[in-house]
């Protein structure tokens, strides 16, 4: 028995567009960042696609790992993902590993577009020509920046959104047939791989303050030897740890608590 082919419509896409945008920044967490509005604004795909409640469940998890990027121009992501999803409904040999492999190579690189589009170029042009109307004194400053903020983010997202299902739900069938998907999968998890090690060396910010004389010379552990051997050495021991205890099993928040609480102890007596 042939079984009948999944069809999303226009308004499977557009529900969960409106709700993505409305609930994109809802719901930030140290552990997941945006991972549960992602995962809310696929439950309308999920319901059409997975009827039975095991497929569902499943789908639901798939999209609860770790995700953060610009929610505007991120929305690309999005279509992608769905179009994926829809070509695994049908058969389509899409792992859950494939499926985050894309939302993860592409989250870091979308999110510098977007973050440089929306908050670098159009709020503040936006800003300048309506703080220009409102100091003459004119009420409709502010409302045309609402407006047209609105309008200007609303269209790019949607756009975007959209777009990255066509183009996405054709990238995925011509992978598909060209049997390419462990390329992309790889490419893409290598991708994730160096903007997740950036983030680290950026933002990981941890030195030791030891520091003691050698006869007359003061020796600092930190300058003297760390530095010199590795800048970062320390950042990046403390991450391949974490992500050992995580593959171990142990709990982000139990990891989280626990980093907190070594810091202190250590800061207290003086070693970081």
């Amino acid at each position: 028995m042939t079984q009948n082919k999944k069809v999303l419509t226009r308004r499977d896409i557009l529900k969960s567009w409106i709700t993505w945008f409305m609930f994109a920044q809802s719901n930030y967490n140290y552990e997941r960042l945006q991972a549960t509005s992602f995962a809310h604004s696929m439950l309308p795909i999920i319901k059409k696609l997975y009827p039975e409640p095991e497929e569902a469940k499943a789908a639901v998890k798939r999209h609860l790992v770790f995700f953060n990027t610009e929610p505007v121009c991120g929305s690309v992501i999005h279509g992608i993902t769905i179009a994926m999803e829809e070509e695994r409904a049908n058969g389509g040999e899409i792992s859950d590993k494939g499926i985050n492999a894309i939302k993860t190579g592409l989250m870091g690189p979308v999110a510098g577009i977007g973050d440089t589009l929306t908050q670098g170029i159009i709020t503040p042009i936006l800003l300048a020509i309506c703080i220009g109307i409102t100091n003459a004194g004119n009420i409709a400053g502010p409302i045309i920046f609402v407006l047209a903020q609105y309008a200007i983010m609303i269209t790019i997202s949607l756009t975007l959104w959209t777009n990255g299902y066509k183009l996405g739900k054709k990238a995925v069938e011509d992978i598909l047939d060209g049997g390419k998907i462990n390329k992309v999968i790889e490419g893409a998890s290598i991708l994730g791989t160096l903007v997740m090690g950036g983030l680290v060396g950026r933002f990981v910010n941890i030195q030791t303050a030891i520091a003691f004389k050698v006869g007359t010379v003061k020796f600092n552990l930190q300058k003297d030897l760390l530095d010199k051997l590795m800048p970062g050495l320390i950042p990046i021991v403390i991450t391949l740890g974490v992500l050992h205890l995580l593959k171990k099993g142990v709990s982000p928040i139990k990891l989280m608590g626990i980093l907190i609480l070594g810091g202190a102890i250590l800061g207290a007596i003086g070693v970081l």
